[in-house]
């Protein structure tokens, strides 16, 4: 797994239309159901090639700036799996990420995993899709944690090859480790 940045989110309960009880919460990496802390923080241009940020730091400035409250968000750590899955060709192949930034990933001192997330992503860039476990409503047919997220990579990988993920966001798709980190 490749170091990926950070991000800091508003966590919120299972919405109603996700009819899975055993799903409490919603720690996806998408900033569909999950939002991310600020909506213009790409125009800030701080964020790395994976489309997250090499610190907390960053984004406290960030949400500074922007008079953002992030008392009731919670900050996630990510890392990505190496390679993406390809559900045309049913392959794991290289990824191609933005080259314009570098990843100088600030490696937390404590991190907790929650699970892992299945993301959609780009070929021509790196920047983060649907998670279709929660926008996809596929926690209803495959089963996650209380976070709407999988156990382990293992299990990801195989949903992936065995097809749970199609009719569902167009892929590549792309593994990302989801960890909770304590925010400064």
């Amino acid at each position: 797994m490749i170091p990926a940045g950070y991000m800091l989110k508003r966590v919120e309960k299972r919405p109603d239309w996700l009819k899975q009880p055993a799903v409490e919460d919603i720690f996806s990496v998408s900033n569909c159901t999950c939002e991310d802390f600020c909506q213009n923080w790409i125009d800030e241009w701080k964020h790395n090639g994976y489309w997250f940020f090499d610190s907390p730091e960053i984004i406290y400035d960030i949400a500074k700036k922007h008079n953002v409250n992030t008392d009731e968000m919670t900050l996630f750590y990510y890392e990505a799996h190496e390679i993406l899955y390809d559900a045309k060709t049913r392959q794991w192949e290289s990824c191609t990420k933005e080259l314009d930034y570098s990843e100088n990933v600030k490696l937390p001192s404590r991190k907790t995993l929650q699970g892992y997330d299945v993301v959609t992503y780009s070929r021509v860039s790196s920047d983060v899709g649907c998670s279709p476990l929660s926008c996809n409503h596929l926690a209803e047919k495959i089963p996650t944690n209380s976070h709407c997220l999988l156990d382990d990579l293992e299990t990801a990988k195989t949903l992936l090859e065995t097809g749970a993920f199609e009719n569902s966001e167009p892929g590549p798709y792309r593994v990302i480790a989801v960890y909770t980190v304590n925010k400064q």
